[in-house]
């Protein structure tokens, strides 16, 4: 429940703590004094976007602060809970801040907030229902709508349409497979051939390819270096060579090893070195010696690298990049070879509306069950409010094919109305006077308001210009509607009709200051200065003892 509402520098405000009572508040006042006001700034509380013109002239921000009391609220804790929030006092405090620049922040208990948060926490705390609530019956899915939330079969509802739209989702992918099932095949093909082209160069390691082609390609002349070397190395003739010069080094340090410890090192070291030089000298001789390679292993070399350099200019790419990218080739390939076709998803479609079908036929057999149940309240309901001999009732037709079906389901569901005995019933958007729609609104608010679970605390409920279209004993009955309403459930109302006005447990009165800035007050009427309003209401603007007087009457009646 909410119980204060502060406004900081809002609009035409000033400044001002509004307190808000238990029950059924209603919001009164001429013609621009600025009712509207305390419903945007509880919207903006509950996670509406903010606007900086919503910001007084000449102020650099507002501010508004909605306090609710929240004790033995299960829902408003299960959501604290579920969003890591503490809640350690049974008050909520919510503050949000509008700058001239058009930037806004919120707090919830002190800490920041964002605007998600402070959406999905309002919708448990206050329940706003739209003066343009009797245009929205004019479209069909209102009503369907309704008549769901009412039977209290909202989330087979919502399954059903996630259903249609899974079907859908399926038949449109199914479609787009089938439309590029050419451009599929031909990019298929195109892959098969790259890689079939490319095939021998992945079978091997081209750059060891490349090594080898390059050494047997010079292999003569490689095996004459190998036989200069050697015989640089070692040889049988009488020119010197490094095996003769090392062993004479070798045995001048050998003669010197007990005198000098250098002498020592210098020995180890040539070993060593001989050691190397021996085995150097044994694969020269090796490969001097070799057969000439085969010519059809150098053959299949050439073609390796003629392959290479063909592709290479074709794809304009070197030949080692282009086998990377054959390797993306290959994935292409699986993934399009991969793909189902249209006919291959058509099992899954078949299922999907198979599901669908089963959800639909459920959910209509809910709605043909309650409808009835839900007839019987409106009329009820309505009847008191200058209908007595109001009629309504759901009717359901069937869609002529499935093709029309939707995720709503298979039928459609139109609420027929009628106001006048002897007139057969019409779909409502087709007879009904802007009245009768205004309090067809109203009625269907409040069956919905008062349908949630009556043990579970409820939203605060706010009805914006309730009254629009009705007047007179209508206007009574309304009043008594909202303050019997009041009796379990909060509530707060902008009307301009003193009936309803005279049946709140709070009168809040908006008047609009014209001095250096103009500027709006709230006032809490009570006894001769809500008789007065009550006046204005009911006489114009001069009150006289008989609108007083009438004024008086219409508090007296109050129950």
């Amino acid at each position: 429940m909410l119980v204060s509402l502060t406004l900081h520098q809002f609009a035409l405000i000033a400044q001002h703590e509004l307190s808000v009572a238990e029950g059924f508040n209603v919001i009164t006042g001429e013609t621009g004094a600025g009712k509207s006001l305390l419903l945007d700034a509880l919207s903006l509380c509950v996670g509406e976007r903010a606007d900086s013109a919503m910001v007084r002239h000449g102020a650099a921000h507002a501010d508004i602060y909605a306090q609710f009391d929240v004790e033995n609220n299960s829902v408003v804790a299960d959501w604290f809970a579920k969003n890591d929030r503490p809640l350690e006092e049974p008050e909520v405090l919510i503050r949000r801040q509008l700058s001239n620049t058009g930037r806004s922040k919120a707090w919830l208990n002190g800490s920041p907030v964002s605007l998600a948060e402070l959406k999905s926490l309002g919708a448990l705390l206050v329940n706003i229902h739209s003066q343009h609530a009797q245009q929205a019956l004019l479209k069909p899915q209102f009503v369907v709508q309704w008549l769901d939330e009412m039977a209290q079969i909202t989330p087979l509802a919502i399954q059903t349409a996630s259903s249609y739209q899974a079907y859908q989702q399926l038949k449109r992918r199914a479609d787009d497979i089938a439309s590029r099932e050419a451009q599929r095949q031909d990019r298929i093909q195109l892959l098969q051939s790259q890689l079939a082209d490319i095939a021998p160069l992945l079978a091997v390691d081209y750059a060891e390819v490349e090594s080898e082609h390059e050494e047997l390609s010079n292999i003569e002349a490689l095996m004459q270096e190998a036989s200069h070397g050697l015989h640089l190395l070692d040889n049988d003739t009488d020119e010197p060579d490094v095996m003769t010069l090392l062993g004479q080094a070798i045995k001048l340090c050998d003669n010197q090893v007990g005198v000098s410890q250098t002498f020592e090192q210098a020995s180890e070291q040539l070993h060593l070195a001989q050691q190397q030089i021996t085995e150097v000298t044994a694969l020269l001789s090796d490969y001097a010696e070799q057969q000439l390679p085969d010519p059809e292993r150098l053959q299949t070399l050439d073609n390796l690298i003629s392959l290479g350099h063909r592709l290479s200019r074709k794809h304009s790419l070197p030949a080692s990049d282009l086998i990377d990218e054959a390797k993306g080739w290959e994935a292409q390939l699986e993934q399009l070879e991969n793909e189902p076709s249209s006919d291959a998803m058509a099992a899954q479609i078949d299922q999907a509306w198979q599901d669908y079908l089963a959800l639909a036929t459920q959910l209509n057999k809910e709605r043909t069950k309650a409808a009835p149940i839900i007839s019987k309240q409106l009329i009820k309901q309505l009847q008191p409010l200058a209908l007595p001999n109001a009629r309504c009732e759901f009717v359901f037709t069937k869609k002529a094919e499935p093709s029309q079906y939707n995720a709503q389901g298979c039928f459609d569901i139109d609420l027929l109305f009628s106001a006048n005995v002897g007139m057969p019933m019409q779909p409502l958007h087709k007879i009904a006077s802007g009245g009768e729609l205004s309090r067809m609104a109203l009625v269907m608010q409040v069956l919905q308001a008062t349908n949630a679970d009556n043990n579970a605390a409820k939203p605060m409920l706010v009805f914006d210009e309730v009254d629009v279209g009705i007047s007179g004993g209508t206007a009574q009955v309304v009043g008594e509607l909202l303050r019997s309403l009041g009796q379990t459930q909060q509530l707060l109302a902008i009307t301009h009709q003193a009936q309803v006005a005279a049946q709140a447990h709070q009168h809040i009165l908006v008047q609009k200051h014209h001095q250096e800035q103009t500027e709006s007050e709230l006032l809490i009427l009570t006894d001769s200065a809500q008789v007065d309003e009550l006046a204005r209401m009911s006489g114009g603007v001069i009150i006289t003892d008989v609108t007083r007087d009438h004024a008086r009457s219409l508090l007296s009646d109050v129950k």
